[in-house]
């Protein structure tokens, strides 16, 4: 139920609500496995739908899915509903896309090398720090020429050509080792086999695409299909870091609104942050930080407040607990740091109550009209007005027959990028060595072979010189990156 105060999202001491105007200062829904996490998550979801904001969500269970078609009332949910003292409770479904990264069970979402940058792809791929330099001087190399590179063909490419040519570029770029270019290739062959060749090319997914309503107003909740992509967690957790990326360098400056122009819900948070470098979770925490400016709200799904960093978690103002456990030392310190980032309400014992909690009850804070978080209140979450669980096959394909994108991404295409520039390059180079060649006097067999292996590495300087001149004579074409290396719009 939505109403003037805000969503409303359950009954405490008194009505809970969210206030949209500071939807986008972020939240956190956290709880152990089974305690409600997916409900609170469906209930913000749909009420963000029905306020016109779009939202962007991951379904890990495969479970989601059901936002999309209308509710039923059953004993519990009547229950529920007499508790909270909610008499005027429809049911009715939210607009709804499924996304795919395979392009299997939805509408194909990908971008290209180019886009994503180094510095997620060298999370994805698991490099080194010396790996990293390497795909780094590609990027810049490719960056500085203004050749795009939209697939893994054109990436192999590249670092190939690097690798013959690593002393022309190395005064330029740095050194270049050929066994690190080795590992780089042997890495994107193994995402390769993941499926990653089907995410990176074109047409490259719009971020637009996601920010619609429908015909009443209501916002377009788009559904990324993850039940199977989160057994790759690196591509899982660094595709979504991509996808912040890339809003908060495509969208502009809104200021203050009265609702976020875009919820993007990141659930199984941990992934983003486990193993992750210092540099990276400083990107992360300022991408976090500036990115509700663009009137982006984020929301973290996890199980305790302690898989998300100090730096990050202090940015989330509205909260949803629900019950944790402490069977462990790690257990207890979870519900320790849970409660303490609560405002304490004299009525609660928060720490207690946190481990007392029963199936769809929770602690919430939110952040009210003076910007402050609410004291924490003890809350019954109310049921969604969709149906609860996932769609069977002949709906879902109903979804798909009937979205605004049917069959805009289906087909692949291939236009000329940096593995067919290069080979033109060398083509061209190779032509213009053999016609200088053809010039020469006849010189005896001996002399022919070793004149030939010379020609040969003169192709491959001379092709080396040109591509290293025109980098520093093409500035006008310089593709220039934001701070998690996207390509700046």
């Amino acid at each position: 139920m939505t109403e003037t105060a805000g969503i409303l999202l359950g009954q405490g001491d008194e009505r809970v609500y969210l206030n949209p105007r500071f939807a986008n200062r972020h939240g956190l829904i956290a709880g152990a496995t089974g305690t409600g996490k997916t409900v609170s998550l469906q209930v913000l979801a749909e009420s963000f739908s029905r306020l016109g904001v779009p939202v962007f969500m991951a379904d890990i269970k495969g479970d989601l899915t059901g936002i999309s078609q209308p509710g039923r009332l059953n004993t519990r949910v009547e229950e529920r509903l007499k508790q909270l003292g909610i008499q005027d409770h429809t049911f009715e479904g939210c607009p709804t896309v499924i996304w795919d990264l395979t392009g299997e069970r939805g509408h194909p979402i990908r971008t290209t090398i180019s886009e994503m940058g180094p510095l997620l792809l060298a999370r994805l791929l698991e490099l080194n720090d010396t790996q990293e330099g390497i795909l780094n001087i590609a990027f810049k190399l490719a960056d500085d020429e203004g050749i795009l590179l939209l697939d893994m063909k054109d990436l192999r490419a590249m670092l190939q050509y690097l690798g013959e040519n690593a002393s022309q570029f190395q005064n330029s770029y740095g050194t270049i080792s050929s066994a690190s270019i080795g590992a780089i290739q042997r890495r994107l062959l193994v995402l390769e086999q993941q499926g990653g060749e089907k995410f990176f090319g074109e047409p490259a997914i719009n971020l637009l695409d996601f920010i619609r309503t429908d015909a009443r107003g209501y916002g377009q909740v788009n559904i990324l299909a993850a039940d199977r992509l989160v057994n790759s967690p690196k591509l899982y957790s660094t595709f979504l870091l991509w996808m912040l990326s890339e809003l908060f360098e495509t969208l502009p400056e809104v200021g203050d609104l009265d609702k976020p122009k875009l919820v993007f819900f990141f659930d199984e948070a941990h992934l983003l942050f486990t193993d992750a470098p210092k540099s990276l979770v400083t990107k992360v925490e300022q991408v976090v930080k500036l990115i509700r400016s663009k009137g982006v709200g984020v929301y973290f799904i996890t199980q305790t407040p302690l898989d998300i960093p100090e730096s990050v978690l202090g940015q989330l103002g509205n909260r949803v607990q629900h019950a944790l456990r402490a069977f462990t030392p790690r257990d207890q310190k979870a519900v320790k740091t849970a409660a303490e980032t609560f405002r304490a309400n004299p009525k609660l014992n928060t720490a207690q109550v946190i481990m007392e909690m029963g199936v769809g009850e929770a602690l919430v804070s939110t952040l009210q009209d003076n910007g402050t978080p609410s004291v924490v209140q003890r809350t019954l979450i109310t049921p969604p007005h969709s149906q609860i669980g996932p769609i069977d096959d002949a709906t879902w394909q109903a979804l798909l027959r009937s979205s605004p994108y049917a069959g805009r991404y289906d087909v692949m295409i291939d236009r000329e990028s940096a593995y067919e520039v290069l080979q033109a390059r060398a083509q061209q180079v190779a032509a213009q060595a053999q016609a200088t060649k053809e010039q020469k006097p006849t010189r005896r067999q001996a002399t022919k072979e070793t004149s030939l292996t010379d020609s040969l590495q003169e192709v491959g300087e001379a092709f080396a010189k040109n591509l290293a001149r025109s980098a520093g004579t093409k500035l006008g074409q310089q593709i220039m990156r934001g701070i998690l290396g996207s390509i700046f719009k």
